[in-house]
């Protein structure tokens, strides 16, 4: 990962995903929404800060998660070139196109730091409404 990259651990994430399966196995779904709730959160932040042409950098970062994993995807075959933007270096024949390298990149990174309290807090008050959902008490 590049030096401006964090992560967000969920205590008990693991152990709380086999409690709800206990329950019902249909509330998986409903975890894994939760945990996109905060990568949309991202995202949307982000994507206002990604130079348009065709648009389709910005259009690429996506929230992909499992019940116990969330992550934000960006590039792909629709924009290849995601991270030459993101985080710069040379491109093209001969290394023609130039972009100065920034390892904690000028995107994602910068805005899931920026916004990391809030990241939190929409992560905790999903999980918290996944369990309420449950019928599991909160305190």
């Amino acid at each position: 990962m590049p030096s401006g990259s964090w992560s967000v651990g969920v205590k008990g994430l693991t152990e709380f995903r086999k409690s709800l399966r206990t329950i019902d196995k249909d509330l998986g779904k409903g975890l894994r929404k939760a945990l996109n709730t905060a990568s949309d959160f991202i995202i949307g932040q982000a994507r206002p800060l990604i130079p348009r042409k065709t648009g389709k950098a910005a259009k690429s970062l996506k929230a992909r998660s499992s019940q116990e994993a969330v992550r934000i995807v960006v590039g792909g075959k629709a924009a290849p070139y995601y991270p030459w933007l993101d985080y710069g270096g040379n491109v093209g024949k001969d290394n023609s196109a130039h972009r100065p390298f920034i390892s904690e990149g000028r995107y994602l990174y910068p805005t899931l730091g920026k916004h990391r309290a809030e990241f939190e807090r929409l992560l905790q008050g999903a999980l918290t409404d996944v369990a309420r959902g449950a019928g599991i008490d909160v305190d």
